[in-house]
């Protein structure tokens, strides 16, 4: 396995090769979101503009099954930003990887001397989602919009389930709560991850391995998509349950 360079910043420590790849999702979610609104047309329309057209219906589609209809619309850009976001992040590691050998010690890039003396290999490039850190990260998004939006949207349910069904209970659903964007952190953070690992494995067969990487990292596609789709509608599961909860439910 290769080693990670590391960033010190103060009391941070930034790991680079997620940084550049965040920076890359980030760059190519925006231009993809910008080409999409690029030359609309009502009377002939682009098969680009027809893809996107299948995808907000498949997004709006998934999002009013967890919430009534008429509440999807304001949720609707905050579940296209969040699917093509970790879509593009679970997918950046798997085209190619960007490896270097350090011929001398670079201290604020974490390159030790030891590093240098043992010919360590630096990996330069992986996929955001491979980091818990990032993951973490987006999961305690996911959990400030949401008890936000409790708190601002439905504050008495949202406040009453907390105690729900019975007072005692109240420990019992902080946790609840607690271990929701935890779950939410750990399930994308270990799928992309164990399949980079597996892809590092392989590459390490030589040309031997070439028909297992072409297999699994056609998988990996799958499995790119499906963490992107469970990590947005359990995000909306949980907007709904806290947010727009209806008292006669």
């Amino acid at each position: 396995m290769h080693e990670f360079p590391i960033w010190q910043l103060g009391p941070l420590q930034i790991d680079i090769s997620s940084f550049i790849a965040i920076t890359v999702s980030v760059i190519v979610t925006f231009l993809i979101a910008k080409l999409a609104v690029r030359n609309l047309s009502v009377d002939n329309p682009s098969k680009f503009q027809n893809f996107l057209e299948w995808v907000v219906d498949f997004v709006h589609n998934f999002i009013s099954s967890t919430m009534p209809l008429n509440r999807v619309k304001p949720f609707l850009s905050l579940g296209m930003t969040l699917i093509m976001f970790i879509f593009i992040s679970n997918l950046l590691g798997l085209p190619f990887g960007i490896v270097t050998v350090p011929h001398h010690a670079i201290s604020w890039l974490g390159v030790t001397e030891e590093m240098v003396a043992n010919h360590a290999e630096l990996a330069w490039w992986k996929s955001p989602t491979a980091d818990i850190s990032v993951t973490a990260g987006l999961a305690l998004i996911v959990f400030v919009i949401v008890h936000f939006l409790g708190l601002r949207l439905n504050t008495k349910h949202y406040l009453k389930h907390y105690f729900h069904p019975f007072p005692v209970f109240f420990p019992v659903n902080v946790i609840e709560t607690i271990s929701k964007p935890v779950t939410l952190a750990l399930r994308l953070f270990a799928n992309i991850y164990a399949g980079e690992v597996l892809i590092a494995t392989i590459l390490m067969m030589g040309w031997v391995g070439t028909p297992f990487l072409v297999a699994w990292q056609g998988f990996s596609l799958f499995v790119g998509g499906i963490q992107a789709f469970l990590f947005t509608i359990l995000t909306m599961v949980y907007i709904s349950q806290a947010a727009i909860h209806d008292e006669e439910h």
